[in-house]
């Protein structure tokens, strides 16, 4: 397909986001036309990376230039920002207002469709780190796509300019979608933080914790991609070790605060995939019931805190 048949790109928000797709849409022949910010400075800066491609003043102005405009704000700001931009007549023909947020849901961008312009969702599952390896590292990841009809494929084609996988998803369904992506990000960097503050109890520093763990979690997501998540399972629930899971938990409960009970509740899914194994049942349920006993005294120290309180 040649550049003048594709279709003019657009953004209004100029962080990381916006930069890594301007500059990966841009690398795979997409012309990217105009940019829009509430940083003038963050739009010129960008727009001076890209040909033919001008930083605007008015996020209006991206309307006009653009067949395809990324909205790479906030969320907070895209239902706002959706009802100033003005689709006038002969001006939302062919043209596009999509989203980059995973949480938010689509329909924030109705006033665009009222108007005639199609809207969408456009998620890359990714955490940019503002740093031009952004544009390497992203890859290989998956971008969850909500539209419909010419949009969907467009924005596929998209998807696979990045060299990322497309994944659809129901109307509705970005919250959920989004709440459980925290797991493989932020809750991922939480457990680590749990680790390293129990390790501290010890004597280790926080940077010497990480360098421990650090490798032990990359080969943890290496063996998960190779092997599927049951098969990647390690420590005492795999091997079906029973004593040292109830000793861990009485530890756990011993330093008091929620220890026990995050470490409990972590077991109970690291039994669901040790299910899907060749680990005895009855092992299995004496794991769960252990973990069940300790959870148990764990909320009745909870609501026993809460009613001194």
């Amino acid at each position: 397909m040649s550049q003048s048949s594709l279709p003019r790109v657009g953004f209004i928000g100029a962080g990381r986001l916006a930069r890594c797709l301007a500059l990966g849409f841009a690398r795979a022949g997409y012309p990217v036309t105009a940019i829009a910010s509430r940083s003038t400075e963050s739009a010129r800066r960008l727009a001076a990376q890209l040909e033919q491609c001008v930083a605007c003043d008015d996020p209006q102005q991206v309307i006009t230039a653009a067949d395809i405009v990324f909205l790479a704000v906030p969320d907070d700001h895209i239902g706002t920002t959706a009802h100033t931009l003005r689709f006038g007549p002969g001006l939302a023909s062919g043209k596009a207002l999509v989203h980059c947020s995973g949480a938010s849901p689509v329909e924030l961008l109705a006033p665009a469709r009222a108007q005639g312009a199609a809207i969408g969702g456009f998620h890359p599952l990714y955490l940019f780190g503002g740093e031009p390896a952004d544009l390497e590292r992203i890859a290989g990841c998956s971008v969850t796509i909500e539209a419909d009809g010419a949009l969907k494929d467009t924005l596929t084609a998209l998807a696979v300019a990045l060299r990322c996988h497309p994944l659809s998803i129901p109307p509705g369904s970005r919250m959920l979608y989004h709440g459980a992506a925290h797991y493989a990000a932020s809750f991922a960097l939480c457990s680590l933080a749990e680790c390293v503050a129990l390790w501290r109890t010890l004597g280790f520093a926080e940077d010497d914790a990480l360098r421990a763990l650090l490798p032990m979690l990359a080969g943890t997501i290496e063996t998960a991609r190779d092997k599927g998540l049951p098969n990647a399972l390690a420590g005492p629930v795999s091997r079906g070790d029973t004593g040292v899971v109830r000793k861990q938990l009485a530890l756990l409960e011993g330093l008091g605060g929620d220890h026990a009970a995050l470490y409990g509740l972590l077991t109970r899914r690291a039994v669901e995939l040790a299910q899907r194994r060749a680990i005895p049942p009855a092992t299995l349920d004496a794991i769960s019931a252990s973990v069940e006993e300790s959870l148990g005294r764990s909320l009745n120290q909870a609501a026993a805190g809460a009613s001194v309180k």
